[in-house]
């Protein structure tokens, strides 16, 4: 039967563990900095084009009423 030596956990290989782990979670917090950055823009982008498309509506609602205010005068 084999029986599997025991590692011992020394402080150095305590702080090799520590590091390695901050470094992964400063992967991932980049990762995360990056994807919000991107939906910011996304959703920046998703507004302008909303209120460019309610400016349109309302000019065309505009323009529409004064055309059927042009021909009720006339």
């Amino acid at each position: 039967m084999a029986v599997m030596a025991r590692e011992a956990w020394t402080d150095e290989r305590l702080d090799d563990f520590k590091e390695r782990i901050e470094e992964r979670f400063d992967r991932v917090e980049l990762t995360m900095r990056d994807g919000f950055a991107r939906i910011d823009m996304d959703i920046r982008e998703l507004r302008r084009t909303m209120f460019q498309g309610f400016i349109a509506l309302v000019s065309v609602m505009v323009t529409g009423f004064l055309a059927l205010a042009g021909l009720i005068v006339f």
